[in-house]
């Protein structure tokens, strides 16, 4: 549990320096349709940028909340666009409750459904897309990025988001000069090109990120009650994989020792992974864990499964 600043310095360096260099070669490159390896490049810096944000709200580089939420602002909001204080209280709600249906903010059928049950009920655009959306996912995730900028600017309008001012002046600050300089640099049709490619992969890396933690798991409804441990474990899924992973998910692949102790730093969940591991296995407590392919496929197999009932009633009409 014990904070790992120079690890932290280091990471915090290497990711600043490659968000002001593809934001260089941008500048250097000019009108070119070169620019769009540099919206590739800069997709994965702003899921990396993300992941800096998410280690902020979890406290897991500084102690105090203050500095916590001014970076995470900074980072956040300026940085990638990406509302702090309305992603924190939505992803606090989601470690309290994980795939709980009633509960947890990141398995609600906004458009997506994520049981039969929300199959059966399922209205509008959830029940157009719930029949295929297991094709559906990945193209969706296009539009993540986009739904994240749409989800902070529509929290700037609810009172219970905290200092909407200056999360306001930020995110908006981020958009004018996000915009600004793909647009100053790039005729319309290469700029509108750029933003395509690069908020297009951003949110697809964020998904790719995301998605293997939890889904496909099982959910919980109204009146199911467990205990911390086995509701954080039964609900969460680890990633096998080497140093790469870990960097490229962002010690998410241990999502089941971050759900058990969510201010641990990043680096020192593959540590407590056996002690966990082992514990569980000890009280008889059912332990997740697959390859990075595998657990996509598990969460696509799941999201089949989820909107069976709606092709069921589509085929008896």
């Amino acid at each position: 549990m014990e904070r790992t600043p120079v690890y932290f310095g280091v990471r915090l360096a290497l990711i600043g320096l490659a968000y002001v260099g593809t934001w260089a070669a941008f500048a250097l490159l000019g009108e070119t349709w070169w620019q769009l390896a540099v919206a590739v490049a800069m997709a994965a810096v702003f899921g990396q940028v993300g992941l800096v944000a998410h280690e902020l709200a979890h406290r897991q580089i500084f102690r105090g909340r203050r500095p916590s939420e001014t970076v995470g602002r900074v980072v956040g909001n300026l940085g990638i666009g990406l509302g702090y204080g309305w992603w924190q209280d939505k992803h606090t709600r989601h470690h309290a409750n994980p795939n709980h249906e009633d509960l947890d903010p990141d398995v609600k059928p906004d458009v997506l459904v994520w049981s039969q049950d929300q199959a059966r009920e399922a209205k509008g655009l959830p029940r157009l897309i719930g029949r295929s959306q297991a094709f559906l996912f990945y193209p969706l995730l296009l539009l993540e990025g986009i739904n994240l900028h749409v989800g902070s600017v529509q929290a700037l309008f609810r009172p219970s988001t905290k200092q909407r001012a200056v999360e306001a002046v930020l995110l908006f600050a981020h958009f004018a000069l996000y915009l600004g300089a793909v647009f100053a640099v790039l005729d319309p049709v290469r700029a509108v090109a750029f933003i395509a490619v690069q908020q297009g992969l951003f949110g697809v890396y964020l998904g790719c990120i995301f998605a293997p933690n939890h889904k496909g798991m099982p959910t919980l409804k109204k009146g199911e009650k467990l205990d911390f441990l086995r509701k954080q474990v039964l609900t969460s899924r680890n990633v096998r994989g080497g140093w790469f992973t870990d960097i490229a998910l962002g010690g998410l692949n241990y999502q089941i020792e971050h759900h058990l102790f969510p201010s641990m730093p990043s680096p020192n969940l593959r540590r407590a992974q056996p002690i966990v591991r082992d514990y569980c296995a000890e009280i008889g407590v059912p332990y997740h864990e697959t390859g990075f392919l595998r657990s996509h496929a598990e969460a696509l197999a799941s999201l089949h499964r989820s909107g069976a009932p709606i092709r069921e009633a589509a085929g008896a009409k």
